[in-house]
């Protein structure tokens, strides 16, 4: 989740996964994939460091749990005569 301001300051989250675009106008407006638009007192320019950085936070996440030998997404897994799905997040 990225933290941004409404024009009258009230802040908020917003999941940056669920941005379409973001247009000055001058006022910067967001429209998300559902429709909704949100009208925000960051800059074209800060949205975009923000989500920037939170997509490098994630990616950075990543490499480090791979790094360290987790498992951070389904594997197959050889099992006699069956291949298994293996889903860590489940614990199967």
């Amino acid at each position: 989740m990225i933290l941004l301001n409404r024009l009258n300051g009230q802040p908020f989250a917003l999941n940056p996964d669920l941005l379409e675009r973001a247009e000055s106008t001058p006022d910067t407006v967001i429209t998300l994939v559902n429709g909704a638009k949100y009208v925000v007192a960051q800059s074209l320019d800060d949205l975009a460091a923000l989500v920037r950085e939170h997509r490098a936070v994630i990616l950075g996440q990543a490499q480090d749990a791979a790094d360290h030998g987790y498992r951070t997404g389904p594997t197959l897994v050889a099992d006699g005569d069956a291949t298994l799905l293996h889903l860590p997040e489940r614990g199967i």
